[in-house]
């Protein structure tokens, strides 16, 4: 397949079936906004554009799901994550941990993982070790410091990263959450936290944005094993 393949669906979609050959990651669907046939639809053609390995769609509604589930019986959905994917894992290659500060953090917790094994790394979840019971968090310490990559998920005030990355010496990808009392202003208490993180070595994505924490966490966990040569 050319690398600038694109593919038409429905007069509404125009895909870019040869974003793999280019950057060795397929297109993923963002469910928000699509009706539940748009939903299937499209993922139907990237997995026939790429049957070897599974694509994802995120941010499902409970209808969207439900359609999927009904005319995809080979589709997998995560409920937790909001998201479905079709066709088989890839080989993992690396190793990345997301850890939740609580529980109310888990949807994007969910879907970052999810994101990240769709993209060919193996992955872990640590849950609720937010700061304000720090000895969680240092009895998974020598978990995390095995990781090739770390995605750090908090809400609140978003120091969960910070702590971290004064642990351990792994790439930190920090995500913040919308999770948070009325000051919190929807995840930005979080996120301006995080950028102004005085650990070295974490870098921040958008609130409530598990998948492009995933994705970020899965390149750089395949990018730390050995290449394989021809």
């Amino acid at each position: 397949m050319s690398d600038d393949a694109v593919t038409a669906v429905g007069g509404y979609a125009r895909l870019d079936t040869g974003r793999a050959s280019r950057t060795g990651d397929p297109e993923v669907v963002y469910g928000a906004g699509k009706t539940p046939q748009q939903v299937v639809e499209i993922l139907g053609t990237l997995h026939r554009a790429h049957p070897d390995r599974a694509v994802l769609a995120t941010r499902l509604a409970e209808d969207a799901l439900e359609t999927v589930v009904g005319i995809l019986p080979d589709a997998v959905v995560d409920t937790v994550a909001r998201a479905a994917t079709l066709g088989p894992l890839p080989a993992a290659r690396g190793t990345v941990v997301v850890v939740s500060a609580g529980t109310s953090d888990a949807p994007v917790a969910a879907e970052a993982a999810l994101t990240a094994r769709v993209h060919g790394t193996a992955v872990s979840v640590v849950t609720d070790v937010g700061v304000a019971g720090l000895h969680r968090l240092l009895a998974v310490r020598d978990e995390l410091a095995a990781a090739d990559c770390l995605v750090v998920v908090a809400g609140m005030e978003g120091a969960l990263p910070s702590v971290v990355g004064g642990l351990v010496g792994v790439p930190i990808v920090a995500v913040p959450t919308s999770v948070g009392y009325g000051s919190s202003f929807g995840g930005l208490a979080a996120l301006l936290g995080m950028l102004n993180s005085c650990a070295p070595g974490v870098t921040v994505v958008n609130i409530d944005n598990g998948f492009g924490a995933g994705l970020f966490a899965a390149r750089v966990a395949r990018n730390a094993m050995p290449r394989d040569r021809a």
